[in-house]
């Protein structure tokens, strides 16, 4: 694997040598000494005793070489409209909110929630947060109030950063009010809350608490970067945790400045000049590393996209934003495409467009079935890149090193770990499993820099969730396995797993099955309680647009017994309209499980659109 492996093997061998040469590449203000502090495990930190400021590193050390290049591109489908920040603008814009945040008394380490939509204000937020040494926690905008006051709660910020409304293909959806109950519902209460008014829709303000963005920034006084230790939190974003209660997932500042910079470079391809696109939401963590920091980190340039794959207007709309800004890696999740892919089988709509910049299509986020792989590859004619990684990691835990050595593919698996992160794949009883041989997939310790380094105000759940199942490793929740070359293959959640008649079967290596039929547009598979074999699974499909129903459900149940065999069991599938997913794509596989099994499942807050639900909920319940 020569490039890789070299890198990965060095990585394994002085983690500390390696990264010291990875953070050359960052701006300090005091470059580190000493890089790796192991002197409190499982509580690793590195690069402890340096110092420096990410939103320098994300714009002030650019504007010598490229102060009038695009840093950010606005294209709003949603609202007819699009604008283009040049490094020198978005420092301006950058420094004169971290201003106004000052102003209202927000400084080093004090923590900012953000809850608002895909528009540049929201980024210029994230920043000028970074800029004062402030600990911003965004908060998707889809969130309902009682979901915006629990992370309130948490994180206790000063300010709150919020907008009049967001903007939907078909509806305007009120953040304001929903801001207002949160805030009733919060037994913390910020000091101000800045209020970026939409022409969509205005909002009412509260005298004496909500400011104006306008107005804050009118009589703002731009701030200087605060440098801070590179230990310090960056930000803190929460995740879904098993007991109902987020996670608050904490980011330090020098190890993810350091992993990032190396990611877009490494992993990405993306040199500084090149146009990047996220097509994702600065609420995830995919908005977070690679809309916000990661490509502005790199001096490249970022796309921030107000619309869908779908439906804004048409399903070209991901093509024309290539071919309209010239971009050159997009980075998307599986769902989106094969939301294209159902709408334009054919991809005549990408035919209409020059993609000819297009050099990649990273995808990450859920598994990239094996069919929506043959698809894309077949109708860009690019590298379709599988990537895996998690909201704790911040970066790529495995990938295909597009900056390094363009690794031979396998349809399935997101290739192979990058460096710093050395995987094993762990039987119950810790010992390490054979390859091709499923467990779960762990990390040993130390993981690498840019990760999780403990959750918001509690190290002993950050042990209880992570360290504990397997001392001197990282659980990351997921199982899989570590083919004979090396290769992941990461087949779901550890609780997608499910046991047949004492056999274990991966629901993922069913779903890959029927994902592989040509009539299948999605699918999901869930075990599902079974008197005599104590689970059996059970799968949901979406057809292709056109395709026909009739005597598919044999055809599947016929391949699952070919390609795994009769010990799956595999008898039960139902066509569905649709499947339910978050906002970012996932499909609720747990809530319908729930359902299935008879539960009083609550609705989770992060659904797309709770009407797919209650569909479904007869025929799980059937």
């Amino acid at each position: 694997m020569g490039g890789y492996r070299q890198l990965f093997d060095a990585s394994v061998a002085d983690a500390g040598e390696f990264w010291a040469q990875a953070a050359d590449a960052v701006t300090w203000t005091r470059a580190p000494q000493r890089i790796l502090d192991d002197s409190n495990p499982p509580f690793y930190r590195w690069f402890p005793d340096a110092e420096l400021n990410t939103c320098a590193n994300a714009l002030d050390r650019h504007i010598a070489e490229r102060g009038d290049q695009a840093a950010l591109i606005y294209d709003s489908p949603v609202t007819g409209s699009q604008r283009v920040y040049t490094y020198r603008e978005l420092l301006d814009e950058t420094a004169r909110f971290a201003g106004a945040l000052r102003n209202l008394g927000v400084g080093k380490g004090d923590r900012v929630v953000l809850y608002m939509p895909m528009i540049p204000e929201a980024v210029v937020a994230m920043l000028a947060c970074a800029r004062l040494g402030a600990v911003h926690s965004v908060v998707f905008g889809g969130f309902a109030a009682h979901e915006l006051a629990t992370r309130i709660d948490d994180a206790e910020p000063i300010v709150v950063v919020s907008a009049s409304c967001g903007v939907e293909p078909t509806r305007v959806v009120q953040y304001k009010p929903m801001l207002d109950h949160a805030l009733e519902l919060a037994s913390h209460k910020p000091d101000a809350c800045v209020i970026v008014q939409r022409d969509k829709r205005a909002c009412d303000l509260v005298d004496g608490r909500d400011i104006d963005w306008s107005a804050a920034m009118a009589d703002a006084v731009p701030a200087d970067p605060v440098p801070v230790a590179a230990t310090d939190p960056l930000y803190v974003l929460y995740t879904s945790g098993t007991t109902g209660k987020p996670k608050g997932i904490v980011r330090d500042n020098g190890g993810h400045a350091v992993a990032l910079l190396w990611s877009m470079r490494h992993i990405y391809d993306i040199d500084p000049g090149d146009v990047f696109w996220a097509a994702s939401d600065v609420g995830w963590v995919v908005g977070h590393s690679y809309i916000v920091y990661g490509p502005l980190l790199a001096g490249s340039t970022t796309v921030l996209y107000e619309g869908k794959p779908i439906g804004t207007p048409d399903p070209g709309a991901f093509w024309r934003v290539v071919s309209e800004h010239g971009v050159k890696a997009l980075f998307t999740a599986p769902t989106a495409i094969r939301a294209i892919r159902k709408e334009d089988p054919q991809a005549l709509h990408a035919d209409r467009y020059d993609l000819s910049s297009l050099k990649y299509l990273f995808q990450a986020g859920e598994r990239l079935d094996p069919d929506t792989y043959a698809w894309a590859s077949a109708k860009l004619g690019v590298p379709v890149v599988d990537h895996w990684w998690q909201t704790e990691t911040g970066w790529a835990i495995a990938a295909n090193p597009m900056g390094v050595e363009h690794l031979p593919l396998k349809a399935g698996s997101p290739t192979v770990p990058m460096p710093g992160y050395d995987v094993q794949i762990l039987r119950v009883d810790g010992s390490r499993c054979e390859p091709n041989e499923e467990g779960a997939i762990c990390i040993s310790l130390p993981l690498p820099p840019g990760t999780l380094p403990t959750l918001w105000g509690d190290d002993a759940r950050y042990e209880a969730s992570y360290l504990c199942e397997h001392p001197g490793y990282y659980l990351t929740g997921d199982g899989g396995y570590l083919d004979e070359d090396g290769y992941l293959f990461v087949m779901g959640r550890i609780d997608d797993v499910i046991n047949v008649a004492g056999h274990r079967l991966s629901t993922g290596s069913i779903e890959a099955v029927l994902a592989g039929h040509p009539a299948v547009a999605e699918c999901a598979v869930i075990g599902v309680a079974d008197e005599i074999k104590g689970q059996v699974p059970r799968g949901f499909v979406v057809l292709k647009s056109g395709a026909s129903a009739e005597g598919l459900a044999e055809e599947l149940v016929a391949a699952v017994r070919e390609e795994i065999g009769a010990v799956a069991c595999f008898r039960l599938v139902d066509v569905v309209p649709a499947l339910p997913k978050t906002r970012s794509g996932k499909i609720l596989r747990k809530t319908m499980r729930g359902i299935a099994h008879g539960k009083d499942e609550p609705v989770p807050s992060t659904i797309e659109d709770p009407a797919v639900l209650d569909t479904l909920r007869p025929i799980l319940q059937g």
